[in-house]
C-alpha cells in the first residue's frame, strides 16, 4: 500500500535538527516503524523485536553500541531499556543533532526512562492512528478549538465523508486503510500479539484471559464515567487489580483518561476522569458491532460517535506535538438551582479562555442542548469562550452568537 503522509512529519523533522535524541511512542500499528524509516532512509535501522538483537543489546550494551552507531534508529527500544544509560553516553560525546531516532509502543514506561536518562537531550513525540485529515491527505494542521477564525481557515480545506460510520468502525490504524486487509483478522491478531507482548512485559498477568474479558468490559463503557468498582464486579476481580489493568491500557496507548475540570467554585463537581477507547475500531470489534450499520444504528452509538470526536481532536494537538493533556478536560455536575445534573462533554483551555463542546451523533441540533456551557461563566479567572455542537449536520451554523453547530470533519 502507498504511504500515507503523516501530519506529524514536519514536527519529527524539526525535533531531529534541534535534539540529539527524538523518541516517537504510540500504540502499536499507529506507523511509527514505517514512518521514521520514510523520513530518515540513510539512518540505519535496528529492530529491537527481533530476538536475535535484543539479545544482544541486553548482554552485551557497550558491543551492541559499537555494532549500531549514530544516526540510528532504534525501534521498540522499550525491550531494551537497559540502552537509554549508553545513548545518554554517546549524546553526550557529541554535539550533533539527530544521532538517535527512538521508538516504542509503552509511553509512559518510555518516558520514565526517557526522563531519568536523556533529561534535556530527547524529544518525546507522540504518533496516534490516523486521523481524517490525513485519510483524506489534507494538509491542515491547526488544533481544533471553536473559534471563528479556525472555522473560516477549516473551511478552505474540510471535506465531508461519504459514510463517517465506515471511518468510526474500520479505526484508524494504517494497515486498515487497505481495503484488501480483513477488520476482524486484523484486530483478532492485534489483540493476541498485544497481550502476549505487551501486556506480559508491563504486569505479570497470570491469565490473559481474564485482561481480554477486562478489555471488553472497558471497551464496552467508553466515553463513560471510569467506575473502577463496576467493572471489578463484572471481570471478577479487585479494585486494584482493575486500577493496575486500567494503566496498563493506557500506558501502552490503548485507552485515554479525560480528567474532569477542577475549581473550587464548582464544588458539586465530579472528580472521576472518563475513559475512552483511542480507537473505535477496536472498541468496536471487542464489543462486537460487526459491521458500521448495526453500529449507527445500535445502543452504544452515542457513545463511538463521542469517542471518535475526542480522538480526533486530541490527535489536532499531538500531531502539532502538543501536549494536549495540559488543556482539555470534562464537566459533570449538579446544578444548584435545577438540582439535575449538568454535562459539558469536553472543555479546550486556551491563554486563559475555557472552550465547552457537546458532542450529538444527530443531523439536527438546538442551542438548548448547550445549556451547561454557563456553568463556565461562574469560573472568576476564566474567560468563557465560544462553545460548539460537533455533530453531523452537514454544513457549519450558528445556533447563538456564541455557540456553533460544527459537522464533524471540520475537525
Amino acid at each position: 500500500m502507498e504511504y500515507l503522509s503523516r501530519a506529524i512529519e514536519e514536527t519529527i523533522l524539526q525535533s531531529e535538527k534541534t535534539f540529539k535524541c527524538i523518541l516517537v511512542t504510540g500504540a502499536r500499528q499507529t506507523g511509527k516503524s514505517t514512518m521514521l524509516k520514510k523520513l530518515f532512509p540513510e539512518k540505519k535501522y535496528v529492530p529491537m523485536d527481533d530476538p536475535f538483537i535484543e539479545e544482544q543489546a541486553k548482554e552485551q550494551p557497550h558491543m551492541f553500541m559499537m555494532l549500531n552507531t549514530p544516526p540510528v534508529i532504534y525501534d521498540e527500544v522499550q525491550r531494551v531499556p537497559e540502552l537509554f544509560r549508553y545513548i545518554k553516553l554517546k549524546c553526550d560525546e557529541t554535539q550533533a543533532r539527530g544521532q538517535f531516532c527512538l521508538s516504542g509502543s509503552q509511553p509512559l514506561e518510555l518516558m520514565e526512562s526517557a526522563s531519568e536518562s536523556l533529561s534535556g537531550r530527547v524529544s518525546i513525540i507522540e504518533l496516534a492512528g490516523l486521523s481524517m485529515r490525513e485519510m483524506k491527505g489534507d494538509s491542515f494542521n491547526l488544533p481544533f478549538v471553536p473559534t471563528m477564525a479556525y472555522v473560516q481557515e477549516r473551511s478552505k480545506t474540510a471535506a465531508a465523508f461519504e459514510n463517517i460510520w465506515k471511518i468510526i468502525h474500520r479505526g484508524s490504524y494504517p494497515e486498515l486503510q487497505n481495503p484488501e486487509v480483513e477488520w476482524s483478522a486484523f484486530f483478532s491478531s492485534y489483540i493476541k500479539t498485544y497481550l502476549e507482548r505487551d501486556v506480559r512485559k508491563l504486569s505479570a498477568v497470570q491469565n490473559l484471559n481474564d485482561f481480554r474479558k477486562f478489555m471488553v468490559a472497558v471497551a464496552a463503557r467508553t466515553g463513560q464515567i471510569l467506575n473502577y468498582a463496576n467493572i471489578a464486579d463484572e471481570v471478577g476481580k479487585d479494585q486494584t487489580t482493575i486500577k493496575r489493568w486500567i494503566s496498563i491500557l493506557e500506558a501502552s496507548g490503548i485507552v485515554y483518561l479525560l480528567e474532569p475540570f477542577t475549581s473550587s467554585v464548582l464544588k458539586r463537581a465530579i472528580k472521576t476522569p472518563k475513559v475512552y477507547f483511542r480507537d473505535t475500531g477496536l472498541a468496536a470489534y471487542l464489543t462486537r458491532w460487526l459491521t458500521p450499520e448495526t453500529l449507527a444504528n445500535g445502543a452504544m452509538s452515542g457513545a463511538f460517535f463521542e469517542t471518535f470526536v475526542i480522538s480526533e481532536i486530541l490527535k489536532s494537538y499531538s500531531n502539532r506535538g502538543i501536549d494536549y493533556r495540559y488543556c482539555v478536560s470534562y464537566y459533570r455536575g449538579k446544578d444548584k438551582k435545577k438540582g439535575a445534573e449538568s454535562e459539558i462533554d469536553l472543555i479546550i483551555e486556551e491563554n486563559g479562555i475555557l472552550y465547552p463542546i457537546e458532542v450529538k451523533k444527530g443531523t439536527s441540533v438546538s442551542a438548548d442542548q448547550t445549556s451547561a456551557f454557563t456553568v463556565l461563566d461562574q469560573i472568576p479567572d476564566k474567560k468563557r469562550g465560544m462553545g460548539a455542537i460537533i455533530c453531523l449536520c452537514p454544513i457549519p451554523g450558528a445556533l447563538r452568537e456564541n455557540i456553533l453547530k460544527l459537522p464533524v470533519w471540520y475537525i
